[in-house]
């Protein structure tokens, strides 16, 4: 999966989570996208229905996408396996000592993530990984 189409994405958390359901054999990544689903119980039903694969999601309706959402834990957590960008994983790990609590942490660096992604395609350039590191370990002095 280096560049799925939406469509893909999506299948993939959907095949994922009903393996899981069904009680199939995951592999490493599926397992890692059950655990974040199991993260996020208002995401389930969406994942059981077999329209969802083709929702839109608009924002200015006020709707978060939640395989965006599902799609930022899971690099999240594949960066902070290989500590990329260097530094993620010790500044991660600081903030989720002082908000006690690794999900809420997660979600602070899904918002430094986000907007390190806003940046990069507003100045249609690369995401500034040693910007992004340094906003996790803010979050981690604030929190």
């Amino acid at each position: 999966m280096f560049d799925p189409s939406r469509d893909q994405a999506r299948q993939f958390f959907i095949e994922a989570w009903r393996k899981h359901r069904d009680g199939s054999i995951l592999t490493p990544l599926e397992t890692m996208v059950v655990d974040i689903v199991q993260l996020h119980p208002e995401y389930q039903p969406l994942l059981e229905d077999p329209e969802a694969i083709d929702h839109d999601f608009a924002p200015e309706d006020g709707q978060v996408n939640p395989f965006l959402h599902l799609s930022l834990h899971l690099a999240i957590e594949e960066q902070l396996s290989i500590n990329q960008p260097p530094g993620l994983k010790p500044a991660f790990a600081q903030l989720q000592l002082r908000r006690g609590n690794r999900h809420d942490a997660l979600h602070d660096v899904l918002e430094c993530l986000g907007e390190v992604i806003w940046r990069a395609q507003r100045d249609r350039q690369p995401p500034d990984g040693a910007a992004y590191v340094e906003a996790v370990r803010k979050r981690a002095s604030l929190a």
